[in-house]
């Protein structure tokens, strides 16, 4: 087998345990996904995982290394930038396949203090610099922090918990009735 041949198949394998992890940490969380089970579904040996990944908590790592894909907001003016939030993150999920990670993080955050602090990490180097450098002021932080609050709510309560009363709605009107509220809390004075 040529150096490239076997880099592919390498890669290949990569792929396929990543793609077994995510299933598995989407629909059974993080304490119940086994190492064994992922190679499973890979169709793999359990100590190829290992080999590839190191640990459950490698593997963890890096099925959900996650990438918002942050528009510049610094382009968008003031008042439409609540509407270029919910935006970006409608668009997101209702494009996401089940096991997108952020998804993947949001369930296992519930319940794992790894995810938990995971999904901290990635909004506060991700969204609060966006957020920050759109409104240019100090109290970026905690508007990130809110704003994150709301759009994770909505994800939970759509993509996860499946609740019909927000299933049933279009993006549009969700983008209605979310964007004041995201409004609000961008305009809100910070506290004394």
């Amino acid at each position: 087998m040529t150096e490239s041949a076997s880099a592919k198949r390498s890669d290949l394998t990569r792929a396929a345990i990543l793609r077994a992890a995510r299933d598995r940490f989407a629909t059974q969380g993080y304490e119940r996904t086994t190492i064994r089970a992922v190679a499973g579904d890979a169709g793999i040996d359990p100590s190829m995982v290992m080999r590839y990944f190191g640990s459950k908590e490698q593997l963890f790592d890096a099925a959900l290394a996650i990438d918002l894909r942050m528009p510049d907001l610094t382009a968008v003016r003031s008042e439409d930038l609540p509407g270029a939030l919910v935006r970006h993150f409608l668009d997101r999920w209702e494009s996401a396949p089940a096991d997108d990670a952020l998804l993947v993080l949001l369930r296992s955050a519930v319940t794992n203090e790894r995810a938990a602090q995971r999904m901290h990490e990635i909004f506060a180097a991700q969204v609060a610099p966006a957020l920050a450098a759109a409104l240019g002021h100090g109290t970026a932080a905690r508007c990130a922090g809110l704003v994150a609050a709301q759009l994770l709510g909505l994800a939970l309560t759509r993509y996860l918990l499946r609740l019909p009363a927000v299933t049933a709605l279009t993006p549009d009107e969700i983008a209605t009735t979310l964007v004041p509220a995201i409004r609000a809390t961008l305009s809100a004075p910070a506290p004394a």
